[in-house]
């Protein structure tokens, strides 16, 4: 990979943790948001679920649309966005203005993620694709997990006007970073909308589908409510609580660089093997839950293969069944984690609710055992010797 390649990648992973740190860290900041805007805290929740709602909308369509345009200009057009969002909600007093704020940058958000993937993968060899797309899901998972703290930090020790500002200097710094050292990108090969769309036709499409779905929704449907778990079931301080979360924060980095390596090498084998370890994670952690060093060393393990998963594998499944298609494939993708995310918390909140912490393990188990059932067929559906059947006949 070139030095040029490099400072490609780097850059559109910084970017991808900007927009992605605007989308979670305000997880940290709603008591403040609460408070700002005089709202009670469920109502103080729609800056984060109506962020989400909007990219699973755009996901399938925006990047679609965007897909025959520079994409140095994609890059300016959504990190200028963002910007220019960020800084308007340090001042916005109106709490429904803030919403509308949040809705617009959740549908530029798969615009841009979606071209970062494809500009990764197509900047190396296309055996080299996983291991640079699993550099830019690097930025992925530390605005998902260091997002949170780093917002919620700034909030406390400054303020939370503070707190958006740095939102606001990460896009500024990556918008200045793309002007002046990404180079003009002019779509070589434009695909019209309706070949795009032809992809849809594809039954390994839908199967690759569902399963993101479920495999997204085995993570966050126990993942969203850890800290509940940890408190309740392990019986953990709030500091001990904190740090448990950091690490697996820190091993869904890991993950990432170690699905990135293996699915350049053995895709299949990577696509059973992670979802079958996770299930073995969730049984040791439903029978060990209530031991803390335990649970500490589990949740390390569960947060590489948890990276893997959710980035990777899961990017990988959907880009590989429509790689003539790379725009909309990535933009499902992004609709599909979405939605699988949206489920897992649902259901996960409705086991505890009826069960009681412990058993929200449950939801990633079940979600595993169905994952795992559509990976083998989907895998059953790729097999020489069916598509050599159908030659034949």
């Amino acid at each position: 990979m070139t030095k040029r390649n490099n400072l490609l990648i780097f850059i559109l992973t910084i970017g991808v943790f900007g927009i992605l740190n605007t989308e979670m860290g305000v997880i940290g900041l709603l008591p403040s948001i609460s408070e700002h805007f005089n709202v009670s805290i469920s109502t103080a929740g729609l800056a984060v679920s109506l962020f989400a709602i909007a990219i699973a909308v755009a996901g399938p369509t925006l990047p679609l649309l965007f897909s025959g345009i520079d994409r140095k200009k994609i890059m300016l057009l959504v990190l200028g966005v963002f910007t220019l969002g960020n800084i308007a909600s340090v001042f916005i007093s109106n709490f429904t203005i803030l919403l509308i704020v949040r809705i617009i940058l959740g549908l530029f958000h798969p615009i841009y993620c979606s071209m970062a993937f494809t500009v990764a993968a197509s900047s190396v060899k296309p055996e080299e694709a996983p291991k640079a797309v699993s550099k830019v899901f690097i930025g992925v998972s530390a605005g998902m997990i260091a997002g949170v703290p780093i917002a919620s930090f700034i909030d406390s020790a400054f303020s939370y006007e503070m707190a958006m500002a740095f939102f606001a200097i990460v896009t500024t710094i990556m918008l200045i970073a793309a002007l002046i050292f990404v180079p003009s990108m002019p779509v070589k090969e434009r695909l019209s909308y309706g070949t795009q769309l032809t992809v849809l036709k594809k039954p390994i499409l839908w199967i690759s589908i569902v399963t993101v779905v479920l495999l997204n929704a085995s993570v966050f449907g126990v993942y969203s409510y850890i800290a509940e778990y940890l408190e309740t079931v392990t019986q953990m301080s709030s500091n001990i609580i904190s740090l448990t979360l950091f690490v697996f924060g820190g091993a869904n980095i890991i993950g990432n660089i170690v699905a990135g390596r293996i699915l350049t090498n053995s895709p299949i084998k990577s696509i059973l093997t992670f979802p079958l370890l996770l299930s073995v994670v969730y049984i040791l952690l439903f029978f060990t839950g209530e031991f803390a060093v335990p649970m500490v060393i589990i949740t390390f393990l569960w947060g590489i293969l948890a990276g893997g998963i959710m980035a990777n594998i899961n990017q990988y499944l959907i880009s590989s069944s429509a790689p003539e298609a790379p725009d909309f494939a990535n933009g499902l993708f992004i609709s599909a984690c979405n939605v699988g995310t949206t489920i897992g918390a649902a259901v996960g909140g409705l086991f505890i609710s009826q069960m009681g912490a412990q058993y929200v393990v449950l939801v990633g188990i079940l979600s595993l055992i169905l994952g795992l059932v559509t990976i083998l067929l989907r895998t059953y559906m790729l097999t020489p010797t069916k598509q050599l059947s159908k030659k034949v006949s």
